[in-house]
């Protein structure tokens, strides 16, 4: 079987092959063969030679890395009341960043508006080319644009890689932000992981699932959407999506953060009942823990029929007594053999920057695309 040269950097890009007779031993290539597509790379400025392998006898063989300088990434987080965004070189490492208050629900002209404006900021001064644009947003992805979002006015088909790329003049992906956190948590901190799922609960709850490597997505961008699962006894919680007792409607942060205005306690989002929480208020303490078990009753079943690894919590009730909520169902509901070898860990808020940047990254420098960036150079 030929390997190509985009299969080749892939090899070195992903640690599997970093010398030259490494990569002769793994492509089964001819030595010439071998160096004429190296070469190709190497003027591509996609990978770089230098420094030597640990050495037994004999020469010692110089390492070949894939060259993560010659371009950057941008890449944005939006939520329902807040915005990220940074700029990065090719592992995701943060150059700069920038982040501020910004309504989802204002739509996507203003949002995507102060996006630009930052990576502009961001830009001033970078010589080198930007190599795509990755967005994390907080309703389902379909096909690029959002479709059908609960908690997105306004956005729903809107062509956000169109307005970005027209700017940037580099290839925009878009995906959910929990795809985008569990991509970020498995490479970043679990990537031996085979099922990893990662919850976030913030205004709203949704899930990421990553199987195999790869983010499993459903037939159209809906799995993981668990925010919406009905559960018997909270008919009166109506959801943004209409439905009533959805999940989000009962233990999401816009609910808990409803409660608690209720009880003279004025809160208007996840973010805010997470202040409360940190600040020791028993009622936001106590209405924490109860959507924690709420969320665990879900997530039984999910665990069940995933068999993960890791669940990672994350979003703005990360947090001891939401994840103890959890925790107290999860393992009382949930067979025996789907928990034992199951890690639940604390995510924070979440990795959705550093999945947007491995999603813009694993696209662009993909086999294919490399390969096709060598025949347009040719």
């Amino acid at each position: 079987m030929t390997t190509s040269a985009g299969e080749l950097l892939q090899l070195v890009r992903t640690g599997q092959a970093t010398t030259r007779k490494a990569l002769l031993t793994r492509s089964g290539l001819s030595r010439t063969t071998l160096t004429a597509r190296l070469d190709r790379l190497l003027e591509a400025g996609l990978l770089a030679e230098g420094g030597h392998e640990d050495s037994t006898g004999g020469r010692p063989a110089r390492q070949l890395r894939f060259d993560d300088r010659h371009a950057v990434v941008l890449a944005a987080s939006v939520d329902t009341m807040h915005a990220e965004a940074a700029l990065t070189d090719l592992t995701g490492r943060r150059l700069t960043r920038r982040a501020g208050d910004l309504r989802v629900a204002d739509g996507p002209e203003p949002v995507l508006g102060r996006i630009a404006e930052w990576f502009e900021e961001m830009l001033a001064g970078v010589d080198r080319p930007v190599c795509g644009v990755g967005i994390s947003v907080p309703g389902p992805v379909e096909g690029g644009r959002v479709r059908q979002p609960p908690i997105m006015p306004g956005w729903d088909g809107y062509p956000i890689d169109e307005h970005l790329e027209a700017r940037f003049g580099a290839p925009v992906l878009v995906d959910n932000d929990a795809n985008l956190m569990a991509l970020g948590e498995h490479r970043a901190r679990y990537p031996e992981s085979a099922a990893l799922v990662v919850v976030k609960a913030s205004t709203g709850i949704g899930a990421g699932l990553v199987i195999g490597g790869e983010v499993y997505r459903g037939i159209d961008g809906g799995a993981g959407d668990i925010g919406h699962v009905r559960l018997p006894g909270h008919e009166d919680a109506r959801c943004l999506c209409g439905s009533l007792g959805c999940l989000a409607a009962v233990a999401g942060g816009g609910a808990l953060a409803a409660r608690l205005t209720e009880l003279g306690l004025p809160t208007t989002s996840g973010s805010g009942v997470r202040e409360r929480i940190l600040a020791g208020e028993p009622a936001a303490v106590r209405l924490a823990e109860q959507a924690g078990r709420e969320v665990g009753e879900v997530l039984a079943t999910l665990v069940c029929v995933v068999n993960p690894g890791v669940l990672v919590i994350a979003g703005d009730l990360a947090e001891p007594h939401f994840v103890a909520g959890v925790r107290e169902v999860l393992y009382a509901r949930a067979l025996p053999r789907s928990t034992r070898n199951l890690s639940v860990e604390i995510g924070g808020r979440g990795e959705a920057l550093g999945g947007a940047v491995a999603m813009v990254v694993e696209a662009e420098f993909a086999p294919d695309a490399v390969n096709r960036r060598l025949e347009t150079r040719a």
